[in-house]
C-alpha cells in the first residue's frame, strides 16, 4: 500500500505533464478501438454467415444472371434442404444519398432459411400475401421513418420505373450481428412487369440461396450444383455464404488494409511519447534513486516505483479511453446510418486496446528502469540541487 501511494505521488508531480500524457493514451486507445471497430463492422457480414448456407451465382460474374429454372433442378441435390433466390435491386429513395441495401427475393423460401430475421407471424403472413408487400429491418425503419402500412417509392436502376412497395413487416434480428438494414420485396412483382416491359430479361435471378443439412458438406455439395451447370449457358460458382461475403471485402481490401496500419501506427506513436515522458521523470530524479540505492533500496524497489507509474498512466489513460469507445462508436454508427448495418464494439476490440496500454506501458519504462538500476550512487547524489 505504501508502495502504491508513493507512484501515485510521483506520477502527480508534474500534473500537466500527467495530465497531456494521459489525454494522449486516451485519444490512441479511443483512435485504436474505433478504427477497430470500423474493420469489424466492414467484415461483420462475413463473420454472421451462417455455416449451412451456400450461395450459388454465375461463374463469370456476379452480373451476369442465372435462369429461374435452375431453381428445380437445385431442390434435386442430395443434402439441400431449401433454396431460395434473390436479386439485387439497386434502387433510389427519394435522393441518391439515402442508400441501403434492396433484395427481391423468393418469399416464403428465403425467409425460412434466413431466421434469424424475427418477424412477427402477422406481419409475415400479410407480407406473403401482399405482391407489392416488403418488409424492412428495425434500424432501416428507425433511419427513415418507416411505419407499417407506409409506401414506399423507390426509382428503379437496374430495373428502371418508378416502383411502390407498401410497408407489410418490420424484422429484428435474433443476434446483435444480424444485419436489420435491409429492404425484402417479392421478386415475382418485379418480374411480372420485367416480362412485360423486357422479355428477355424475365425469369433471370442473381443469386441462389442454398441451404444444406450438415456443413461438413459444404464443399460436397458446392461441387455437386457446380457440375450439374458445366458446360451450359450460365455456369454455376457455388461457395459458402462467408466466401461469398468475403469476396466483396476483398474488393476494398486496401482501404481495410490502411485502416488496420493506421490503428497500430498511432499506438506506436503514443508508446514514443510515452517513453519519452517516463525518460524525461527518470532523469530528473537520478538523485533520489541514489538516495534510495545508498539507503538500502534494491533495484527490485527503484523497478516497482517506474514501472508502477508507467503502468499508472498507460492503464488511467486506456480505462478512460475504452469508456469513451462506447458512446463514441454509437454515436459515429448512428452518424453513418445504414452505410454500417452493424456497427458494435467487440469485446476482442477491448482486449486489444487493454494489451496495448501495457505494451506500452512496460516499453516505456523499459529504459528509464535500466538507467536507474545503474546509476552510480557518487554521480546520482552529484545531481542533486
Amino acid at each position: 500500500m505504501y508502495a502504491l501511494r508513493l507512484i501515485i505521488k510521483n506520477a502527480l508531480r508534474h500534473k500537466l505533464r500527467t495530465m497531456l500524457t494521459v489525454l494522449g493514451l486516451v485519444v490512441a486507445t479511443l483512435s485504436f478501438g474505433l478504427l477497430q471497430t470500423v474493420v469489424d463492422a466492414w467484415y461483420a457480414g462475413a463473420e454472421g454467415a451462417s455455416n449451412t448456407t451456400l450461395i450459388t451465382r454465375n461463374k463469370t460474374s456476379l452480373v451476369f444472371p442465372l435462369p429461374l429454372s435452375y431453381q428445380a433442378k437445385l431442390r434435386g441435390v442430395d443434402g439441400v434442404t431449401g433454396v431460395g433466390y434473390a436479386n439485387w435491386f439497386g434502387g433510389v429513395y427519394q435522393d441518391p444519398k439515402n442508400f441501403f441495401a434492396q433484395f427481391a427475393i423468393s418469399g416464403q423460401s428465403y425467409l425460412d432459411i434466413y431466421p434469424d430475421y424475427l418477424l412477427p407471424e402477422a406481419e409475415r403472413a400479410a407480407f406473403l400475401r401482399d405482391r407489392k408487400g416488403a418488409i424492412v429491418g428495425r434500424k432501416l425503419a428507425q433511419e427513415y421513418g418507416f411505419k407499417l402500412g407506409d409506401i414506399i417509392p423507390i426509382k428503379g436502376t437496374i430495373y428502371p420505373g418508378n416502383w411502390e412497395f407498401v410497408v407489410r413487416g418490420i424484422y429484428d434480428g435474433r443476434q446483435t450481428g444480424t444485419n436489420t438494414a435491409t429492404m425484402f420485396f417479392h421478386w415475382d412483382y418485379i418480374n411480372e412487369s420485367i416480362l412485360k416491359t423486357a422479355p428477355r430479361r424475365g425469369n433471370q435471378i442473381g443469386v441462389y440461396v442454398v441451404r444444406i443439412a450438415r456443413a461438413e458438406d459444404a464443399a460436397a455439395v458446392s461441387a455437386t450444383i457446380d457440375a450439374q451447370f458445366r458446360n451450359s449457358l450460365a455456369e454455376t460458382l457455388t461457395e459458402t455464404e462467408k466466401a461469398f461475403q468475403l469476396g466483396f471485402v476483398s474488393m476494398s481490401e486496401a482501404i481495410v488494409v490502411a485502416i488496420r496500419v493506421v490503428s497500430f501506427v498511432v499506438i506506436l506513436i503514443i508508446m514514443a511519447v510515452m517513453a519519452n515522458t517516463m525518460a524525461m521523470s527518470a532523469r530528473e530524479r537520478l538523485g533520489e534513486y541514489a538516495t534510495l540505492k545508498a539507503l538500502g533500496f534494491g533495484p527490485g524497489f527503484l523497478a516497482l516505483m517506474i514501472f508502477g507509474e508507467s503502468m499508472l498512466l498507460a492503464l488511467a489513460g486506456a480505462g478512460l479511453g475504452i469508456a469513451l469507445l462506447y458512446p463514441v462508436a454509437a454515436g459515429f454508427g448512428a452518424k453513418m446510418g445504414t452505410m454500417f448495418p452493424v456497427f458494435e464494439v467487440a469485446p476482442l476490440t477491448v482486449l486489444q486496446q487493454v494489451l496495448a496500454a501495457l505494451g506500452i506501458g512496460v516499453v516505456a519504462a523499459i529504459a528509464p528502469t535500466l538507467r536507474a538500476i545503474r546509476v552510480n550512487i557518487v554521480d546520482g547524489l552529484r545531481s542533486i540541487g
